[in-house]
């Protein structure tokens, strides 16, 4: 038996999902990284790049969604 939560995501493809995950990890360790305790430079600098990741693996996804609906909406 499978929770209301699970479902939805086993519809989803496989590189969808990734997707998901690598978002959800890249966002994870950039909040971590923002409360570290490190120098102020250091964590700027991880925590940017970390922030870049994960936007970059959101606009990927955004334009793998426009161009999968493309054709959809030609016919």
């Amino acid at each position: 038996m499978r929770s209301t939560i699970t479902r939805p995501l086993t519809r989803i493809d496989t590189e969808t999902r990734i997707q998901y995950g690598l978002m959800l990890l890249f966002g994870t360790l950039c909040l971590l990284a923002a409360v570290a305790p490190l120098e102020l430079t250091t964590k700027v600098v991880v925590v940017s790049v970390l922030f870049g990741f994960t936007g970059g693996l959101w606009v990927s996804h955004l334009v793998q969604i426009v161009q999968r609906a493309a054709p959809e909406a030609e016919t």
